[in-house]
């Protein structure tokens, strides 16, 4: 039998908190802007809260801004467009995170389209989606697969031609997990389950 690792994930993210401290430190220095992130709740989904609660706490711990947007669960879709598109335009903004699942009522692709590209920080804005799997190195990458590949390359330098098996095959891990295996020159197997 192999040995076994145990990944220390929070250690690790602690570590690169701290790195993205320096650099969002040196932004502000060097420009005179202060990053911001935006994020966006539609509705009262219990792990969202807590999701959005983090990111806003982790936001500010890095040195950003944070602007957090909690809409009612009836909001409307037209409404949420309309703050899109006034946070598309703010200076202040450098990033928009839209906090999935939306209701059911509002047209999630209508909803990630209407986030400007560069703006995108989930990279799932179709323009991003499409880098990624061009193998663009411009793309903006979905969080949790780049965290897990960098997350694996902290233990396993060079993937090259080793074989990756991803679970799953959603918009928003498997897809582009598999892609940034491929993009270390790995050999993938995507599971649907």
């Amino acid at each position: 039998m192999k040995d076994t690792t145990i990944i220390d994930g929070k250690y690790f993210a602690g570590e690169l908190r701290k790195r993205i401290k320096y650099e969002v430190k040196k932004i502000e220095e060097n420009n005179k802007v202060k990053p911001g992130l935006a994020v966006i709740l539609v509705g009262e989904n219990p792990a969202s809260q807590v999701y959005v609660r983090n990111k806003a706490r982790q936001t500010v711990e890095v040195g950003m801004n944070s602007f957090e947007y909690k809409l009612e669960t009836k909001t409307s879709e037209s409404d949420l467009l309309k703050l899109i598109d006034k946070l598309n335009t703010d200076k202040t903004v450098n990033g928009i995170l839209v906090q999935l699942p939306l209701p059911d009522h509002i047209d999630e692709a209508a909803v990630l389209s209407a986030v400007k590209a560069e703006k995108d920080v989930d990279g799932f804005h179709f323009v991003n989606a499409g880098h990624l799997a061009s193998g663009h190195k411009q793309a903006i990458v979905p969080c949790t697969p780049l965290g897990c590949l960098m997350l694996i390359k902290n233990q396993i330098s060079d993937l090259s031609g080793l074989k990756g098996i991803v679970l799953g095959r959603s918009n928003i891990v498997g897809k582009p997990m598999a892609q940034l295996l491929l993009s270390q020159n790995c050999t993938v197997t995507i599971a649907h389950s």
